[in-house]
């Protein structure tokens, strides 16, 4: 395992080869003037977390201006209401279900996560003549050949599990998770500082060069510890999983301030008129430290609080500035959108089951009408499997719960679900069921049968 210092990395990110990678990508690419591509996600982060988005107590000034430079989605929704999921649909454009993915992969668990068969959406770019780099959380599999380098990253650095200690980059059992490409390294400082440090070296080296690069930063959830915490101790058996809303404030300030960092990189490189730049995240906040406001409940449900994103986008060659957008989007189809602008292409047998947003943001076409789907086994591992399920269809959303509940809620009127329309409009609950089943029939069985038949145990480690 390597100890090593950030002007190491950059060292050795230049001395791997990426400025050559990246020359051959501008003699593939230049020439037809496509636009670069930065997907930033955040994790867990509340719909109402975020000042542009009526944030009463956070502070987030660069997200803001993102979005007064761009578009800011009102309906947009990740794929699954937890981690893995929604990335796995990011990287394919597909319903997540298609793969057997609807679960967080769990700590250290094998052959779980992206198959290395499939084709991902760095490989379509990179196939494209796009470089590729991608800095942050991974969640999609600890085996080398299920990590993000084998899925066309040229370059990662990050971690590869849900999540680690901010400091001294741990996960919950213990074990180191920081890497550079597949190998271990150690570098000190806070996660979301050196995840930024990663991807504005990439964009210094990628000047004049086709691009896609891919932020999944680690915050803000836990362990909740914001950049001035490195003193206070959390350990796995000790904080890991509480903290206090002030402690989420100072993580999400960081993670704009962050963001701001890769803005302004773009900016000094003269990149940012020919980047489109995508800001979101991979689920609802978890309560109850984060706010969903103005949504019912939050990560984990199908409830809009689960489901339902921050959305900013900019793109100042395409897209207009400062408008306000209720176009329905969901996370896969920002994999169409971002293909399409590269000239990329899913394989024949994988077609997108997302759209290509752009021409409706851009105001080429009109608003669409969409019908989504979200599904959600709440435990793998029981025998008895009990799901989750939920459709929006227009302005309507049918939820069945795992309890046998039903739910019908006119979201163009009631956005926090409070009025179920169940027994008001039971035909139509039944329409949207019916939706739901010819959906599971589409996607099931799953191409992939990844879940062990034990659950993991997460035994942490003796730490303070």
């Amino acid at each position: 395992m390597w100890a090593v210092s950030r002007q190491m990395i950059a060292v050795g990110f230049v001395l791997a080869g990426f400025g050559a990678v990246a020359a051959r990508t501008a003699a593939c690419g230049a020439e037809v003037d496509r636009p670069n591509l930065v997907f930033i996600l955040a994790d867990d982060l509340g719909y109402g977390d975020l000042g542009c988005y009526g944030a009463p107590d956070i502070r987030t000034p660069r997200l803001d201006r993102l979005a007064a430079e761009g578009i800011l989605l009102t309906d947009c929704y990740a794929n699954g209401s937890i981690c893995s999921p929604t990335r796995a649909a990011l990287m394919t454009g597909r319903y997540q279900q298609r793969i057997g993915l609807e679960w967080a992969v769990f700590y250290g668990v094998h052959k779980q996560g992206l198959p290395p068969q499939e084709k991902s959406l760095a490989r379509m770019l990179r196939d494209a003549g796009y470089a590729t780099a991608m800095a942050g959380k991974w969640h999609l599999g600890y085996d080398r050949d299920w990590g993000p380098n084998h899925h066309g990253f040229q370059r990662f650095f990050g971690l590869l599990g849900g999540n680690h200690h901010y400091f001294e980059h741990y996960d919950p059992k213990g074990r180191h998770d920081l890497f550079l490409d597949t190998e271990p390294i150690r570098v000190e400082g806070y996660s979301t500082n050196l995840i930024t440090e990663y991807a504005v070296k990439f964009l210094e080296a990628m000047k004049d060069r086709p691009f896609f690069l891919y932020v999944a930063f680690n915050a803000p959830p836990f362990p909740y510890q914001g950049p001035n915490d490195a003193h206070r101790l959390v350990t796995p058996k000790r904080g890991w999983l509480t903290g206090t809303r002030q402690t989420y404030v100072a993580m999400v300030e960081s993670l704009d301030t962050n963001v701001g960092r890769i803005l302004d990189a773009l900016d000094a490189s003269g990149l940012a008129e020919n980047t489109l730049v995508v800001f979101t995240s991979d689920n609802g906040g978890m309560l109850p430290l984060s706010r969903n406001a103005p949504l019912s409940k939050g990560k984990g449900t199908l409830w809009e609080g689960g489901i339902r994103v921050p959305c900013i986008v900019r793109f100042p060659r395409r897209l207009p500035a400062g408008v306000r957008s209720a176009q329905v989007a969901v996370t896969m189809d920002w994999a169409a959108t971002l293909a399409a602008l590269a000239w990329a292409s899913p394989p024949p047998d994988r077609p997108f089951d997302g759209i290509d947003l752009l021409p409706i943001l851009s105001g080429r076409k009109p608003i669409q009408e969409r019908t989504l789907f979200w599904r959600r086994s709440l435990d793998p591992y029981r025998k008895n499997v009990f799901v989750h399920r939920a459709v929006r269809h227009g302005k309507w959303k049918y939820i069945d719960d795992p309890q046998g509940g039903r739910f019908l809620f006119d979201l163009s009127q009631d956005v926090a679900e409070k009025q179920n329309l169940i027994e008001a409009k039971p035909k139509l609950a039944d329409q949207l069921r019916r939706l739901l089943d010819a959906w599971e029939e589409d996607i099931d069985p799953p191409l992939y049968d990844q879940w062990p038949k034990e659950r993991p145990r997460v035994r942490p480690p003796r730490r303070g």
